[in-house]
């Protein structure tokens, strides 16, 4: 890929809702080929579609943005201040850019006005496929004398300006730094319209005066937008300063991603919106690198993308043209090695929103115990894939009463009561008697116990599980014990043998 400098790169969603995987995406490999080329990416906002587009929207793709780890150089931020010299970065206040362009247009002859009601179009598309033709605009206003136009016009006849696609031309050719070239036949292009008769811009016109006015310099987007980018194309050659065809950025589409059934990825698959993921208790990180891998790889063998990876390494000629397959079980294999390589420190901070979330804990608990927390993290941390796996593992060491589970009891304490009891009566009696309740004298004591009541390890170590924990699911048992305490472990074995 030759190099441009400086490399500008825009993120420009729509806010009419959540910011999805697919568009997260699309703003991680901007970013990324912009830190890796020392470039800047920007984030505008295309707010054009007023019933749909909110506050709200904007704040929830600014958060998300931020979580994921992304910064950018321009656009709005998350205190509400303005970044750039190159705004407004919303769409709907940059009306006042759109004339100027147009009215270049005109005086290079490559706009022209069209007269044609809305009925007449539609008659002329029908016409045209009962014909079998191209049921695109057939020009009609285009030919028009300058005199037919200036009647129309000082009737006051409702007009939209078009683009005069250039005629003795046979295609335009994209050559995309994803999917190779590609040519496009001139006639498969349409006068498309750039401005309506009330004067708003069309997408396609607002978004390449956007782009043209804040030097973009290479457009990445999802190939939903390839058919736009001949029409583009055509636009920034038209606005283009004395035919400079350098004006026209770099394009690169990116593929689709798809769900495990090879269908367009939506919500039949789950969660498709990045707050979700992050209710889901996948980490910024993780998500980030698994979204990365979903059409980019920096070698087979290399599943672990870091942020820093990423700025050093993305390139576009290692995205794949191939649609990608999203899978939830591998996205939940690398958060849980992004978990396992958190520091003690790290995941105690990281359990902490989720602890506090259910009442459990708080900054000041932990700044009082940090031994405490310093023992649990990585007993935690080894287990689990997600970060909503921590209060049901965890729960039983911050509660005065545990509840346990009905099946956990049925198999566990309930299925032969008599035994249960021998042996968590045993094991009170065993802990009870220690005068230093630390690990390894709790794992002396409750080791020999199997043996002792000549009962099998499971029997005993399960009952002991349940009675302090709950569940048949904790970390580790001599570890737990420790973790809940003497007198809770006591009281807990009590309660459980009598019942």
């Amino acid at each position: 890929m030759p190099e441009v400098s400086p490399v500008r790169v825009r993120f420009a969603p729509s806010p009419t809702g959540t910011l999805h995987l697919g568009g997260a995406r699309t703003a991680i490999y901007n970013w990324a080929f912009a830190r890796k080329h020392g470039g800047d990416f920007i984030l505008r906002i295309d707010d054009t579609d007023s019933e749909r587009s909110t506050p709200e929207n904007v704040q929830q793709i600014l958060d998300a943005l931020t979580w994921l780890g992304l910064d950018w150089d321009e656009g709005p931020k998350l205190d509400g201040s303005i970044a750039g010299d190159a705004g407004p970065y919303f769409q709907t206040q940059r009306g006042d850019s759109y004339q100027p362009a147009l009215e270049k247009m005109i005086a290079n002859n490559t706009a022209y006005r069209c007269f044609c009601t809305m009925e007449e179009l539609a008659a002329k598309r029908d016409a045209a496929r009962l014909a079998g033709g191209s049921s695109g605009y057939d020009r009609t206003c285009r030919h028009l004398s300058v005199e037919e136009v200036q009647t129309k016009v000082d009737a006051d006849t409702p007009f939209v300006w078009r683009l005069k696609v250039p005629e003795g031309r046979t295609s335009i050719v994209v050559n995309d730094l994803v999917r190779g070239e590609t040519a496009f036949p001139i006639e498969a292009v349409d006068d498309l319209v750039l401005m309506r008769s009330d004067g708003t811009p069309t997408y396609n016109f607002a978004s390449t005066v956007d782009d043209a006015d804040m030097g973009i310099t290479h457009i990445i987007r999802g190939d939903d937008h390839l058919s736009n980018t001949p029409k583009q194309i055509l636009i920034f050659e038209a606005l283009a300063a004395d035919d400079d065809k350098s004006a026209v950025p770099a394009f690169a589409h990116l593929s689709m991603i798809y769900g495990d059934d090879g269908k367009k990825l939506s919500k039949r698959h789950g969660a498709v919106g990045v707050e979700e993921f992050a209710a889901m208790g996948f980490l910024p990180d993780a998500l980030l690198n698994g979204l990365a891998l979903l059409g980019w790889s920096l070698d087979a063998e290399t599943t672990i993308v870091t942020p820093k990876m990423l700025k050093e390494k993305f390139s576009l000629d290692r995205v794949s043209k191939n649609p990608a397959r999203f899978d939830m079980a591998k996205l939940e294999h690398i958060n849980s090695i992004y978990i396992q390589e958190m520091s003690t420190e790290e995941f105690v901070q990281a359990m902490l929103p989720w602890l506090e979330a259910e009442g459990l804990s708080d900054a000041e608990d932990v700044a009082a115990r940090p031994e405490w927390y310093t023992e649990l993290a990585p007993l935690i941390s080894e287990r689990i894939k997600l970060m909503t796996e921590v209060v049901p593992m965890t729960k039983f060491l911050f509660v005065d009463e545990v509840e346990i589970d009905k099946k956990a009891r049925a198999k566990a304490l309930d299925k032969d009561s008599e035994t249960t009891a021998i042996a968590l009566k045993a094991t009170y009696s065993a802990l009870e008697g220690l005068d230093t309740f630390d690990l390894p004298n709790v794992e002396a004591v409750v080791k020999t116990l199997p043996a002792e009541l000549d009962l099998k390890p499971r029997v005993v170590f399960q009952a002991i599980r349940v009675a302090l924990s709950g569940s048949l699911v904790s970390p580790p048992l001599f570890e737990s014990i420790v973790l809940l305490g003497k007198e809770r472990s006591l009281e807990r074995l009590s309660v459980a043998s009598k019942h």
